[in-house]
């Protein structure tokens, strides 16, 4: 496997700035995470690094070494995109050994039929082995497309929102089986998606990028209680953290005029009268929808509550998380 560094990469096209200045490691080994809305760049470091698109400046370093002068395939990357190109033609089998039998690879017969074998146990698709790719569900043809990346070998993998276009079942179960795979091979990913489940669920690191820019690097962990602006604390958490003006309650420190309000933040009992909204019933936990004169935010409860819309509650923040006028945090005690 192999470390991926990015130092200072700047991207345009044209006058679209795509990348500004990034500079992020992916450590071998790791599940990086790239989160961000449409636009932000995410897509394009996975060019820049599988070397399908070149920097206007920086250095993309692959073990320490400068990857200006190795083409896509010197690089021995692997990518997996959102739809699933296959070769309609082909069975899973061919689909899978293709990769094997590039000029570059010349991988013998033998071994070819090993390694399709073991990747097709790996993502529980032996029983398809000999189906047309046609005769897949849309689950199991993202299987396969992940196979054909598994197959080779490569130093790392990059992954563009490869989940997305599945139903939530289906995206529930192939994050569980992405993240066992990563961690039983120690492989390196990169992985593009804009939503957070996937960011918290599967990330060892996550990388919060704004129109081109890193705002944000480290564990979802951190991101998640630890973050640097609005931007990166909306990024996680469900629910979306709640964001109110700071004058609502006492104590805010100087130049804040935001806080921000994460469900464990919500103290219900006393302080800050509320009204309830709407209350929506998921089961294993209860959303309640809460408004505070003409603000709305939202908090998690006991999912056997009571409580219905019109009922009256108070509220303190506890631990809450506050920023500036720019949206950038402010550090108590800092």
């Amino acid at each position: 496997m192999a470390e991926v560094s990015l130092q200072n990469v700047s991207k345009s096209f044209g006058d679209q700035v795509a990348l500004e200045n990034v500079t992020m490691t992916v450590p071998d080994g790791s599940f990086v995470v790239l989160l961000g809305p449409t636009g932000a760049g995410k897509t394009t470091i996975l060019r820049m690094v599988s070397g399908l698109d070149k920097p206007d400046s920086g250095q993309i370093l692959i073990n320490g070494e400068d990857a200006a002068s190795q083409s896509p395939a010197e690089r021995n990357m692997a990518m997996v995109f959102q739809q699933y190109s296959l070769y309609p033609h082909l069975s899973v089998r061919q689909n899978l050994a293709f990769p094997l039998k590039s000029p570059m690879l010349r991988t013998p017969e033998d071994e070819i039929i090993r390694k399709v074998d073991a990747v097709a146990e790996t993502l529980q698709i032996s029983h398809k082995l000999d189906n047309k790719a046609t005769e897949l569900s849309g689950g199991e043809m993202q299987r396969v497309s992940i196979g054909r990346a598994l197959v080779r070998k490569p130093q790392i993998f990059l992954m563009d929102e490869p989940l997305s276009s599945l139903d939530a079942k289906l995206r529930s179960d192939l994050r569980i089986e992405l993240k066992r795979i990563q961690a039983s091979l120690g492989a390196t990913m990169l992985y593009v998606t804009h939503d957070q489940v996937e960011a918290m669920t599967m990330a060892t690191h996550v990388g919060v990028l704004d129109h081109g820019k890193l705002v944000q690097f480290g564990s979802p962990r951190e991101i998640y209680e630890d973050p640097v602006s609005i931007y990166s604390a909306s990024r996680l958490g469900s629910p979306k953290i709640n964001i109110l003006p700071a004058e609502i309650f006492p104590g805010a420190p100087n130049g804040a005029t935001s806080i921000g309000l994460r469900p464990e933040h919500i103290s219900i009992g006393e302080g800050v009268e509320v009204k309830v909204g709407r209350v929506e019933h998921l089961g294993d936990q209860t959303r309640l929808h809460l408004k505070i004169g003409e603000l709305d935010l939202m908090t998690l409860t006991d999912p056997h509550t009571k409580l219905t819309r019109g009922d009256t509650l108070s509220f303190l923040p506890r631990n809450p998380l506050y920023f500036d006028a720019n949206g950038v945090r402010i550090k108590l005690g800092a």
